[in-house]
């Protein structure tokens, strides 16, 4: 499995609050640019695999209005996570 628990944990302690945060719209960002990047790799192999490539659409889209919420709550927060990331728009 490609996401375990241990993971997660270090994911959310890097971008979030803590390892425990997993609320903050930072550690979601950073958790569903991961998963991103994992469905990206695995389509490039798998072009035909049209169920993962509407999963990975739907990914986007929930990672763009977490970014949209960052925008309008604190911008200097959407910079940054934007910035650490290596996101561009």
């Amino acid at each position: 499995m490609y996401l375990t628990t241990e993971k997660k944990q270090e994911i959310f302690e890097k971008y979030g609050k803590g390892k425990n945060d997993t609320g903050s719209a930072e550690g979601q960002i950073a958790l569903f640019t991961y998963r991103i990047a994992h469905l990206t790799e695995h389509l490039k192999k798998n072009r035909k695999d049209f169920g993962t490539q509407r999963a990975l659409q739907l990914m986007v889209g929930k990672r763009r209005d977490l970014l949209d919420y960052l925008t309008k709550k604190d911008i200097n927060r959407y910079r940054a996570i934007v910035k650490e990331l290596g996101l561009r728009r």
